[in-house]
């Protein structure tokens, strides 16, 4: 089965707890965190700095895994951190490696 990279993103104060997630998944291959900012995002969820600059501070998480794996693992995440706005999505791998 093809592999898949699950990206997740998530406000920045829930970072540890999603890490602490992901490291409980053996079938994850590898995976990344970044700070990054998003834009796009509802007004309503925002805080108010965040609503003048109109950005949010979030963290973006990349993880590789089999895609029976990601299915299990956006559905786990769904319940563990419902209600805290995380946004998600499922993109195919075409290729990966290591340049030795």
């Amino acid at each position: 089965m093809p592999d898949i990279c699950l990206t997740l993103l998530c406000h920045a104060e829930l970072e540890e707890r999603v890490l602490d997630a992901l490291l409980l998944t053996p079938q994850l291959t590898i995976f990344t965190s970044t700070p990054i900012f998003v834009h796009g995002l509802a007004h309503s969820g925002l805080e108010e700095s965040e609503q003048v600059l109109g950005r949010a501070d979030c963290v973006q998480v990349q993880a590789l895994m089999p895609e029976d794996a990601g299915r299990e693992v956006v559905e786990r995440i769904k319940i563990e951190f419902a209600g805290a706005r995380m946004r998600y999505w499922l993109t195919p791998v075409i290729a990966s490696g290591a340049c030795a």
